[in-house]
């Protein structure tokens, strides 16, 4: 089957042609111009500001013209991540998607349901007049998922509504009150690299294979950070086999658990046999530590020559080393009233090694962490643990992009309206959380105080990965009870 005929078909042929459309974060052209000409075309008032933010009014339908108006609010970007053994370029090659028994998923790539689902289920509704509802307003952002900047940055943009229901959340059944804020740490050692030990081989380890994810919403699946376990092996290959670190990276993205990571190293010849020994065991290691989680992890050790190699300072490789180690990653506290709740985490997210184009430049390591956390003493905590491990390595570190969380209101109109609308329609009561990843709603609460506002979708599971998939059913229930709930709106 086509994604095209599945139902409710003004949604998925809208996704479709979202697909069709080069849209990771940074690149907004094309599809902001897309989104404000069909908001054109059908004859809508439309407004698009200087960064690429779009909103489409449309009035209300006949009835409900003395009513306040609604937003409904996406963003149009994607996280680009792919499987290291698929050729496709996210600047210009459109995803391939296609339907997988009860879901749509993409062949090796990150799906873009998130927040595609959202944003074709809006321009649904901007084109199908026979829906009944308030005043709507569809505000469409850029670059949410690299800092929310088009939240943060509205130019020439206002709204209007009274009302704005995000369209971003992932689990069907689940109405979304509040979420995490955070801030990006970035990090950097600088120093002159030297010239290789004489006698010494080099070698290229590559953890790969790990399955990653949103460092939000997957942070509590206790997966793999393929940047934490490449760290583990070089502390030992260091120390025992006297090791010298040339280069690292591995992450790609601040919003997504490393899924790969690689180094360069160099040990005395005699030696290189024990090191791919080494390689074996820990990937053994890793196996076992992580049975039921990591299905595909692989540690692999192949030969590496490059004539200009240079190998770091040990007293950097080992300041590095013992950071990256001690860098706090993960879970650091769930919320003690919701336990199944991630309150506080810390993604060690991308490190990269940027090499000088002369001899009179350092060569840099970059390393870049996000902090999410509901209550903003305890990001200011976990900021303050992760200054202090880097600046006792030397490092300079600086935090920026930093958003606030959306707290709670649980007598909110809107989430009232929404329960007793998901009771009508399906019989049962939808669950009432917070999210651990974020939300633009912290930021557009701040621009416009008194905003009542909710989020809900269908079922994504593993969006940031090249696993992300969106449930075929969910869709359609997605759509039914917005429909619904705009209706008694």
């Amino acid at each position: 089957m086509k994604i095209q005929e599945l139902n409710p078909q003004g949604v998925w042929n809208n996704f479709y042609s979202l697909t069709q459309i080069p849209r990771p974060s940074g690149k907004k052209k094309e599809i902001s111009d897309f989104l404000a000409s069909y908001g054109r075309s059908l004859g809508l008032e439309t407004v698009q500001d200087e960064i690429g933010n779009v909103i489409i009014r449309k009035p209300a339908s006949k009835g409900y013209e003395g009513h306040a108006g609604v937003i409904l609010q996406g963003h149009m970007d994607m996280v680009p991540q792919k499987n290291s053994d698929i050729e496709f370029d996210f600047s210009k090659d459109p995803i391939r998607a296609y339907v997988d028994g009860e879901w749509v998923t993409a062949e090796g790539t990150t799906l873009g349901a998130d927040n595609g689902i959202g944003v074709a289920t809006a321009m649904a509704i901007l084109a199908d007049n026979t829906i009944e509802h308030p005043q709507l307003e569809a505000f469409f952002t850029v670059d949410e998922e690299t800092g929310m900047y088009g939240a943060f940055d509205l130019k020439g943009v206002v709204l209007q509504g009274k009302t704005l229901i995000n369209l971003d959340s992932e689990t069907e059944g689940e109405l979304y009150v509040g979420c995490a804020g955070g801030v990006d740490s970035n990090i950097e050692f600088d120093f002159f690299s030297q010239p290789i030990p004489e006698g010494d081989k080099a070698l290229r380890i590559i953890l790969k294979g790990c399955k990653g994810g949103h460092s939000g919403c997957d942070i509590n699946l206790q997966r793999a950070n393929a940047i934490k376990l490449l760290f583990r092996f070089l502390k030992e290959a260091v120390s025992e086999y006297e090791a010298r670190l040339a280069f690292v990276c591995g992450g790609s993205l601040r919003n997504s658990i490393p899924r790969e990571a690689e180094a360069v190293i160099t040990v005395p010849a005699e030696g290189a046999e024990d090191i791919k020994q080494l390689t074996e065991d820990f990937e053994d290691l890793f196996v076992r530590e992580y049975d039921g989680v990591e299905d595909n992890l692989q540690l692999i050790c192949e030969e590496y020559s490059k004539s200009d190699l240079q190998v770091m300072p040990e007293e950097i490789q080992d300041s590095l080393i013992n950071a990256v180690i001690a860098c706090p990653d993960g879970v650091a506290r769930m919320i003690p009233e919701m336990p199944d709740v991630v309150e506080t985490s810390n993604n060690l997210a991308i490190i990269q090694t940027i090499l000088p184009e002369n001899e009179k430049q350092p060569t840099i390591v970059k390393i870049c962490c996000l902090t999410r956390s509901s209550v903003e003493s305890r990001k200011e905590e976990l900021q303050n643990q992760i200054e202090s491990v880097f600046a006792l390595a030397g490092a300079k570190i600086e935090f920026e992009g930093s958003y606030p969380g959306w707290k709670p209101n649980l007598n909110s109109r809107i989430l009232d309206i929404m329960q007793e609308t998901y009771k009508e329609e399906f019989n049962q009561e939808p669950r009432i959380i917070t999210i651990h990843a974020g939300l633009e709603c912290g930021i557009i609460g701040r621009n416009y105080p008194g905003m009542d506002m909710i989020s809900f979708g269908p079922t994504i599971k593993h969006p940031h990965s090249p696993d992300e998939k969106v449930n075929i059913a969910t869709v359609e229930k997605f759509w039914q009870f917005l429909l619904a709930t705009l209706k008694k709106l």
